[in-house]
């Protein structure tokens, strides 16, 4: 959930690397009061996300701007499309300038991504997730982000679900041991889900109990053999090695879940731009 709170803070570290404390040096070219009016136009189709990012950027520096969206997060974005105007302080529009963009872009693109895996796996089962793959700082946001593309959110961190890895597997001294420990000291409620590597792990995993499993670098083969075995007794996710060329024939497998995390890694931004109004 994302809060006011938390996109405040996010704002706010924002500017703290881009003003530093000292200010914009180069808005002293700008006649102090004068109004100014800018447009966000994008400049190739996708999803919006992270207009309370951008808001909260103008708002920031001049808290009687006014902003007039013209679509919502979610929402489809078409090449040459005015998102946004902005109505305020010439020298506030100026500085913010950058740095909401920088939100709206990258949150717009991860949407964007997001909705091309969410539509390559239509008409299948299976949902798609993002991971703990995110740029530093930005989590709750990517992570919306994501949620405005159609997918939805594995974990958020480390302390809202248990995921056992093959190193804590390796250090419990096995796949049963991993599960019996997870089992007896997880918080009621929380998720405990285990990564197996190949069918004797996947076994294993069925045979201790497990509800929820992640099938690591499985190809759709192999994928297809994991969903025939377990037969519902838990539910499958598919992760590694997908991109949107395989996410289809992985879907097709009967996975309940594909994780992705270039979703969040590998963020490619929405080419947006903001230009003043005569």
């Amino acid at each position: 959930m994302v809060t006011e709170k938390q996109i405040e803070t996010d704002v706010a570290h924002a500017f703290e690397e881009d003003l530093d404390g000292k200010g914009d040096l180069t808005t002293g070219l700008v006649p102090e009061g004068l109004q100014a009016h800018a447009r966000v136009i994008t400049r190739e189709d996708g999803i919006l996300a992270g207009s309370a990012w951008f808001d909260a950027c103008f708002k920031h520096l001049d808290p009687d701007c006014r902003l007039f969206w013209h679509a919502e997060d979610g929402e489809a974005l078409v090449n040459g499309q005015t998102v946004c105007e902005i109505e305020g302080d010439a020298r506030a529009l100026l500085t913010a300038e950058r740095t909401a963009l920088n939100f709206l872009q990258t949150l717009s693109g991860v949407a964007t991504v997001t909705s091309h895996y969410v539509a390559a796996v239509a008409r299948t089962k299976a949902r798609i997730y993002d991971t703990r793959k995110t740029l530093p700082g930005l989590r709750v946001a990517l992570k919306y982000a994501v949620r405005c593309g159609g997918g939805e959110n594995q974990r958020m961190g480390l302390y809202d679900g248990v995921l056992i890895k093959e190193n804590h597997i390796a250090a419990a001294g096995g796949v049963r041991q991993a599960l019996d420990l997870a089992l007896a000291s997880a918080p009621p409620g929380i998720n405990i889900q285990i990564e197996v590597e190949n069918m004797t792990q996947l076994v294993e995993a069925l045979d201790a109990g497990a509800k929820l499993i992640m099938l690591d670098n499985y190809d759709a083969e192999l994928l297809r053999e994991a969903v025939l075995y377990t037969n519902g007794r838990a539910v499958l996710e598919a992760s590694g090695g997908i991109t949107l060329d395989n996410v289809r024939s992985i879907a097709e497998s009967g996975v309940d879940r594909i994780s992705i995390g270039s979703l969040t890694k590998n963020v490619q931004a929405l080419d947006l731009s903001m230009r003043f109004i005569d």
